[in-house]
């Protein structure tokens, strides 16, 4: 085991049923009563559910219909992503305001590494005291695991659950996970879950005795790695957090142009292909940025935040308004780039509630082409339009 194993003090927080706490925030009403908040069409799925519904049996992902069977008396409520990203990111300046290293893992967590936090400060109190001012300042529930690891300390958030904390020293991480359903490791999904309660796994420490070497023959690679975390081990590193990070793509012309209509199918045409990376890596964007270049060298950009997203009808509406804002001098120009930043890991579900079923249809069956055929396989007509006019390549950064 790498000497470093115990070394490291990492935290993890995680907001209580996010999207439900923040609709209390709005309607104090709510609290105390069973509430689903996702899409209210007859195909629409559960994105978050209160408590009070979970004792239902109702969670998230399931479709709307069953969750509403189960629980006759729940508040319904469609959602509101603009809201949600609000609070996120009151959330995310709260702990950058106090915190060394961290990373923002979805819409609704974040890592934090304090390691050496303990020669000043208590880590134990150093976290409960942020856990604190983020309740304080923002007035939404929030737990925290505290331990060795990634792993660990996202497990210790889970059994935290509602609103508290828990610190999982180097000594107790092995009594702590061993007792617990191999459900609890992060990355098993239901298809793995149910493969080895077949082989009759059904808790931590029966799994961590598995040999290596038969996890890796019936998981493949992920064996070895769900082998590790079944033995507390995860070397992961936080991540550091940053807005500048992101997905873009720019084009520079052979000949400088004032044809704004390419322009903007052009523009049209790069939010296309990049929103399909993002939902390909299962990522959201919560910042959108259009650049230009004039012929003289002159750059200029505009940039909005907007409510976490992955749907490219959504960007690029932002992005034709930028591009408009933007270009009022009708120069000619040289140059164009759009970039995606403030990215976080989220799914589809966090929109499921803003868009009609048939919409998030269209999406699935165009990423399933895409997948399997390249993603040029299908395009919008303004796409093809602008590989007719320009074929320029495309550099695209990470």
């Amino acid at each position: 085991m790498p000497t470093d194993y115990h070394n490291r003090t990492i935290a993890h927080f995680d907001l209580d049923s996010f999207f439900v706490s923040v609709e209390r925030l709005m309607n104090s009403k709510l609290v105390g009563l069973p509430v689903i908040v996702g899409g209210t069409s007859d195909r629409g799925v559960v994105s978050s559910c209160s408590y009070e519904a979970r004792a239902f049996g109702v969670h998230s992902a399931m479709p709307m219909k069953l969750a509403q069977r189960l629980c006759k008396d729940a508040v319904i409520i469609r959602g509101d992503m603009d809201n949600y990203s609000k609070y996120s990111r009151l959330v995310t300046d709260v702990i950058a305001d106090k915190a060394p290293v961290y990373e923002k893992a979805s819409i609704d967590e974040h890592y934090l590494d304090i390691t050496g936090m303990d020669r000043f400060f208590g880590s134990y109190q150093w976290t409960h005291e942020l856990r604190q001012q983020i309740i304080k300042e923002t007035g939404l529930p929030i737990s925290f695991g505290l331990s060795v690891n990634k792993t660990v300390a996202k497990m210790a958030t889970g059994e935290a659950k509602p609103n508290g904390e828990l610190q999982v020293t180097p000594e107790m991480v092995k009594p702590f996970m061993f007792p617990l359903s191999i459900r609890k490791i992060p990355m098993i999904g239901q298809k793995t879950y149910h493969l080895l309660r077949s082989m009759g796994v059904s808790t931590i420490e029966t799994l961590s005795r598995i040999p290596p070497d038969m996890m890796e023959q019936v998981l493949g690679k992920s064996g070895t790695i769900i082998w590790r975390k079944a033995n507390g081990i995860d070397l992961s590193p936080v991540e550091p957090y940053s807005e500048r990070k992101s997905i873009s793509s720019e084009r520079t012309f052979q000949k400088d142009t004032t044809d704004v209509v390419f322009l903007r199918l052009l523009i049209i045409s790069m939010v296309e292909k990049l929103a399909f990376q993002l939902r390909k890596k299962q990522k959201l964007t919560g910042c959108i940025t259009i650049k230009i270049r004039y012929s003289n060298f002159d750059t200029n950009t505009q940039q909005k935040h907007i409510p976490y997203t992955s749907f490219d009808h959504v960007l690029m509406k932002v992005a034709t308004e930028l591009f408009e804002k933007l270009y009022n001098r009708r120069m000619l120009i040289r140059l164009v780039g759009v970039r995606l930043s403030d990215l976080v890991y989220g799914v589809q579900q966090l929109n499921l509630f803003e868009d009609t079923p048939e919409m998030i249809s269209l999406y699935q069956a165009m990423d399933k082409v895409r997948l399997r055929f390249g993603s040029q396989a299908i395009k919008r007509a303004s796409s093809l339009f602008n590989q007719a006019m320009d074929e320029d390549t495309e550099t695209e950064t990470e």
